[in-house]
């Protein structure tokens, strides 16, 4: 639940965005607070592109939320790129442009 303050600021910020970047849990996926800042987002006409990060998380399933994006928010989501492995497994990222895997180091 978004606290009002909170949303005013939103729509305050976003009439004068050139674009933005919607960040989502891997794991939480698209939440209440999704709908209402995507809502504001077209109100205003503001293109945006979606990370999802946390795939190094606990019950991570990132294809889930690509689904929860066209499903709830109605976005044609496509990835450029998608992790290799998840949870502990998570070692990395395949560009899907540039058709390279890129892995962590550290």
């Amino acid at each position: 639940y978004l606290h009002v303050d909170f949303t005013i600021e939103v729509e305050r910020a976003l009439r004068v965005l050139d674009g933005a970047v919607l960040v989502l849990c891997s794991v939480g996926g698209v939440q209440s607070q999704t709908l209402t800042v995507d809502r504001q987002m077209k109100r205003y006409n503001v293109p945006r592109i979606a990370f999802i990060n946390k795939c190094d998380r606990s019950g991570a399933n990132p294809m889930k939320v690509l689904d929860q994006l066209e499903d709830k928010l109605h976005i044609n989501a496509v990835p450029i790129q998608i992790p290799i492995g998840l949870e502990d497994s998570h070692e990395g990222v395949v560009d899907l442009i540039s058709q390279e895997a890129v892995y962590f180091k550290g």
